[in-house]
């Protein structure tokens, strides 16, 4: 099947290039990080909280847009 056909849940459930796996655990560590700023049981400053948000959100789309990467045909292919 070509690249161009794939609707969105075939691209989702498609082998991932290594390059976007990457970028996809960066994005993960990302929201983590920020997931664990804004739960901290202590009072930070709003700058702090703010920021988290900002990290949140990013690692959210970060994490997204890699896991639509797709390998091509070419690249299909077991590694002689």
């Amino acid at each position: 099947m070509k690249n161009k056909e794939m609707n969105f849940a075939e691209r989702v459930f498609a082998p991932t290039p290594k390059w976007f796996k990457i970028l996809r655990t960066v994005g993960i560590a990302l929201a983590s990080v920020g997931g664990i700023i804004i739960a901290s049981p202590v009072a930070l400053p709003v700058g702090i909280v703010t920021a988290a948000g900002y990290l949140i959100l990013g690692g959210s789309i970060i994490s997204v847009v890699s896991q639509t990467g797709v390998k091509t045909e070419e690249e299909a292919e077991p590694d002689k």
